[in-house]
């Protein structure tokens, strides 16, 4: 299907991969009885019997400020690798080690947790994604708690990385932990816990941390918790990521600096020119108007305008950009933002024409984008869309590719099952519009893979900004949902 608007091509089919239509569960009613070989409400009271405890351990972490930023002070964040160490001994681990690689500066790279219990023969290995490092606080005066405080809230708990992600490594231990007790010996599966460091500031070492654990590491289903449910009592599957570039455009006009009454008229100063050209960067309806960029616009399920716009904060009287739904221009169309710009700040600028300006862009794109030849028709547009024929300087930035899930996996087929278990009510695939780079380095590094992204959020978790919650009753059912995948995981395997 051919995306409307804009400069913006077609994803190539690639079949059911993007389909994003909502499913239904086998089994849409909660978990009960046996399944299988397995007592279902066994897990179910088991995660229901410890839950006090495990939001007791959440709290615990989110009062360690752990940030992975060189600016800030590493202690926190190896006290934070130290105490999830601890809980991942508690829940019955012996071999948990903590381990690191450098930078390409030298330096080190953040501390990463990982706990191996070795399968039994024929029976498969999953290795548990999430990390503990989590984004700086911010504007304090934005809070309304501590942000380093875990309060609960009318059934949500406040505090910075209460969802991102340290809800992640306690979902992935408490899941363990309610298994371990209900199967005892008949537990054959494999289980790794990978808990990364350095996820926040954009996981630096994660590649050659693959290569050096590359054995360590391997698995047959990984399963990645730090995404986003559809809403609050609705579980989903994450299905497609947008992958990301980014980079700078600057433009020059003069050698040096001139008074602007003396030399203002004949030529535009450098700001000016460089605010012309970010606006050839979308058409009159707000698509991106780059052309050599793919889209899509087939998704299965939607949000309204209402309820973007309550989401996304977005004023009165503003209206929305681009065109098709709502949720392929969220997951399956690119999305490009300016998101710095070198200028004088107002209260120190001077009546000057400046010679040079400028911008950082960030570009979501389409799954399906080859981030090096979205990269190139940047540059391409930005230096043949020179206003008043400006030197353009275009530095290309950070890249990392998209991520299409396979929905006919095993694994994925057994997630959905268990996601709607667990709620009781029916799970939907859905789209995340972010990016999370690595998991292509992990679908490189082990092709055979089936890669399950999952998540703790909901629309009203604020991840990354003021008042980062977590609702409490999605907490514990995306436990047992994990707990069920993995029951069914132990006793089916992945063929």
């Amino acid at each position: 299907m051919v995306a409307t608007g804009g400069a913006v091509g077609v994803i190539p089919d690639t079949g059911s991969v993007l389909a994003m239509t909502s499913l239904r569960a086998e089994n849409p009613q909660p978990a009960a009885g046996r399944v299988g070989s397995f007592d279902a409400e066994a897990l179910r009271r088991a995660v229901t019997e410890s839950f006090e405890a495990t939001i007791g351990q959440l709290k615990e972490l989110v009062a360690i400020p752990g940030i992975a930023w060189p600016s800030f002070d590493p202690a926190p964040l190896n006290q934070g690798a130290e105490a999830v160490a601890e809980l991942v001994r508690a829940s019955g681990f012996d071999d948990v080690q903590i381990l690191r690689c450098d930078k390409e500066d030298g330096t080190p790279g953040g501390p990463a947790v990982v706990a191996r219990r070795p399968a039994a023969e024929g029976r498969p290995t999953v290795l548990l994604y999430a990390h503990h490092d989590v984004q700086p606080a911010g504007d304090l005066a934005l809070w309304e708690t501590e942000p380093f405080t875990a309060v609960e809230r009318e059934g949500r708990l406040y505090g910075r990385g209460a969802a991102d992600d340290k809800a992640g490594i306690l979902a992935h231990v408490a899941a363990y932990s309610a298994l371990t007790r209900v199967l005892g010996d008949e537990l054959g599966l494999g289980v790794t816990f990978f808990f990364e460091g350095e996820e926040e500031a954009g996981s630096p070492t994660f590649r050659s941390f693959l290569q050096a654990h590359r054995e360590l590491l391997r698995a047959d289903v990984i399963v990645v918790a730090d995404s986003s449910n559809w809403k609050v009592g609705v579980p989903a599957l994450t299905t497609s990521l947008r992958g990301l570039v980014d980079g700078t455009i600057e433009v020059r006009v003069l050698d040096h600096a001139v008074h602007s009454g003396m030399f203002g008229g004949p030529v535009l100063d450098a700001p000016t020119l460089l605010s012309r050209l970010i606006a050839t960067l979308h058409d009159a309806e707000g698509n991106v108007a780059v052309q050599g960029l793919v889209g899509r616009d087939d998704v299965g399920v939607d949000l309204t305008e209402e309820e973007y716009r309550a989401d996304a904060s977005v004023l009165d009287g503003v209206r929305l950009a681009g065109t098709g739904t709502i949720a392929s221009r969220l997951w399956t169309k690119p999305a490009l933002s300016i998101i710095g710009f070198d200028a004088p700040a107002v209260d120190v600028a001077s009546n000057t024409l400046l010679p040079t300006a400028r911008a950082k862009f960030s570009l979501r794109l389409a799954p399906g984008q080859d981030p090096a030849d979205a990269m190139e028709a940047v540059r391409n547009h930005v230096e043949g869309n020179a206003p008043f024929g400006a030197q353009v300087v275009f530095t290309p930035g950070e890249s990392g590719n998209s991520f299409l899930a396979d929905t006919g996996s095993k694994a994925a087929r057994l997630a959905m099952w268990a996601l709607g278990e667990a709620w009781g009510v029916p799970a939907v695939e859905m789209g995340i519009g972010g990016s999370i780079p690595f998991i292509a380095d992990l679908a490189e590094m082990y092709p055979a893979v089936q890669i399950l992204v999952t998540g703790v959020e909901d629309p009203d978790s604020r991840a990354h900004s003021a008042n980062e919650s977590l609702h409490l009753g999605d907490f514990r059912n995306a436990i047992l949902a994990e707990a069920l995948l993995l029951a069914r995981l132990n006793e089916e395997g992945v063929a």
